[in-house]
């Protein structure tokens, strides 16, 4: 039994076919990269297997258990986070507020107390966690300043920290390192392996930057007009000729 599957995953927009009959195992602690030209049907992948649509077919399976079809919030309790290509902040509140306020919000309990309540006895441990996190991603020394004022590498660790202060068993990266110049890249991508490495964490991500998921990915799925082109390891994907071909070229795959 694979740690994630997606079997069989169709999504259709009215006569529109986004994805056709996809399939995908994913093991525990591995970095899985989805990858394909635009309009390859990357993103309503991402949505269907994340909960923000339904699929027309097909099943999304997180440790056994049968996920299409139910609510985001409802996978996210399970275990499986997405975060998003824009991080989705609290932009007046300070980095530690926005990953105390992740932790409740997973766990449904008030959002004042969040803010509000750090040094009671019931919020000990929560604070203590985010200090944790924000220290595991390189972020202690802007703990204090507000989200809004971060750079946009730090607001994307951030987005990462708050995804993490639900307690992932699967984190879903949607194009993490959009925008960044390639230092902020290279942070990310250290980042990502070090999640994993150290805390077990599966990864799925989706992204544009192949260089990126070349160097990232234990395995990688391409996707070309909404189906499965190809699937292997990153050596495998840049020299498989349908892959190049979808690309136009091999160098456009790495540039």
């Amino acid at each position: 039994m694979s740690f994630f599957s997606v079997k069989g995953l169709s999504k259709h927009f009215g006569g529109l076919v986004a994805n056709n009959s996809i399939d995908l195992d994913v093991e525990k602690g591995e970095i899985r990269g989805v990858i394909g030209p635009n309009g390859a049907g990357k993103t309503t992948f991402f949505n269907v297997v994340s909960g923000f649509y339904t699929p027309t077919s097909g099943t999304v399976e997180f440790k056994g258990k049968v996920i299409s079809g139910l609510h985001s919030s409802k996978i996210a309790k399970l275990g499986a986070v997405r975060t998003f290509q824009r991080a989705a902040l609290f932009p007046e509140f300070t980095v530690l507020e926005n990953v105390i306020i992740a932790r409740h919000l997973n766990a449904d309990t008030s959002l004042l107390n969040a803010i509000f309540r750090h040094n009671t006895k019931a919020e000990a441990g929560n604070l203590a966690r985010s200090k944790e996190i924000i220290e595991f991603l390189g972020l202690k020394d802007e703990q204090d300043n507000l989200a809004l004022n971060l750079s946009h590498g730090h607001q994307r660790v951030l987005g990462v920290a708050m995804a993490l202060a639900t307690e992932p068993e699967l984190l879903m990266l949607d194009e993490p390192v959009a925008g960044m110049n390639s230092s902020e890249k290279a942070v990310m991508v250290g980042l990502i392996k070090k999640i994993r490495d150290t805390w077990g964490i599966t990864v799925l991500l989706v992204e544009h930057d192949m260089k990126t998921v070349m160097s990232l990915c234990d395995k990688i799925t391409v996707l070309d007009f909404g189906e499965k082109l190809a699937e292997g390891l990153p050596e495998e994907i840049i020299n498989n000729d349908k892959v190049i071909e979808a690309y136009l070229g091999a160098d456009d795959i790495v540039a």
